[in-house]
């Protein structure tokens, strides 16, 4: 198991650095640029920058879940099936919604309503697999003490709100160059070591768990990839199509690990992208124009005050460090 994540790392990575430089070329070739939001920060410099850098990732995915996972895969129940179907599936959305900004010119994308019936759906089929798989089930693992709390029915409908929230918190968090890359190599290396200790400390059946570490150290090593390409000043965004393959990505391993709680250290910086939204959006209606973050997502708020990007990248990815090492130790606890 050990071997076959540390190839997926190295093809992963290599995979990445190969195709980037030509994904670049043809997103060029295409126009697919981005379209910067004219009421959004000084960003006007990256106006054209070419979007859907996502596809690297995805690919190198694809091809280390393929190539590594060892052979018979254990049938409509594999870790591998399900984890590619989420991650790919919630890709699926975000490439629509970037092919209608590149293709159209049309910054909004998808409309709101094409986009959550598309999330509900992935949600929907990927909760409803983890429910009936026998190694998922309805109970959840809570942090620290060691004990599960069966959520019985209620885990379809708290879990599927659970897909399209994280989805959208990582989507959010995709604003300044390098900054959802470089959480994603920390989270996917606090998932890793999750799953390895839940194997070789806690005794999960590591026939069952390799997939989902095949497919983090995977997502690891394309996101350090990603970022010879995305490290500011920026060649490619990942757009949608990234932000919401590594949101699938995230929630999926939460999910079939069942630590969706864990998510909460180690994906902080994302979900309190979504709370800052949503608190700067009902405190305007009730104050009545008054503002609690100069702009929101908070990431914006810190460009506001005067950080530079690649400071906010650095401050983002120490708490996401210290937190998912807290959450890492809380299986030992």
């Amino acid at each position: 198991m050990i071997i076959r994540m540390i190839c997926a790392l190295v093809f992963a990575l290599g995979i990445t650095l190969a195709t980037g430089p030509w994904l670049i070329g043809q997103l060029r070739k295409l126009h697919f640029g981005t379209v910067i939001y004219e009421l959004g920060p000084a960003h006007q410099q990256k106006q054209g920058t070419p979007v859907m850098g996502g596809l690297m990732m995805a690919l190198s995915g694809v091809v280390c879940m393929l190539l590594l996972h060892a052979w018979p895969w254990s049938g409509i129940w594999d870790f591998g099936i399900g984890l590619l179907a989420v991650s790919l599936l919630s890709m699926a959305v975000g490439f629509a919604d970037d092919w209608i900004k590149a293709v159209k010119k049309r910054h909004e994308g998808l409309t709101p309503w094409q986009k959550i019936a598309g999330q509900v759906l992935v949600a929907a089929l990927f909760t409803l697999w983890c429910y009936f798989n026998p190694d998922i089930g309805s109970k959840v693992i809570v942090p620290f003490v060691h004990t599960e709390w069966d959520l019985g029915i209620f885990y379809i409908p708290v879990m599927m709100l659970a897909v399209i929230f994280y989805v959208n918190s990582t989507n959010l968090q995709d604003g300044l160059d390098g900054l959802l890359g470089t959480i994603t190599v920390v989270t996917s290396g606090a998932w890793t070591m999750v799953i390895l200790m839940m194997v070789f400390v806690l005794g999960a059946a590591e026939q069952v768990f390799a997939p989902a570490g095949i497919f983090t150290v995977a997502m690891m090593g394309a996101c350090i990839g990603y970022l010879r390409f995305n490290r500011y000043p920026a060649k490619v965004f990942m757009g949608d199509t990234g932000s919401m393959l590594i949101g699938g990505m995230s929630i999926g391993v939460a999910m079939v690990t069942r630590q969706p709680l864990l998510l909460i250290l180690i994906g902080f910086c994302p979900i309190m992208s979504s709370v800052s939204v949503i608190m700067q959006r009902y405190y305007y209606k009730l104050t009545h124009g008054k503002r609690i973050f100069l702009m929101s997502p908070v990431h914006h708020h810190f460009e506001k005050k005067g950080y530079t990007e690649t400071q906010i990248v650095s401050m983002y990815a120490g708490i996401t460090s210290v937190l998912s090492m807290i959450a890492v130790l809380s299986l030992l606890i």
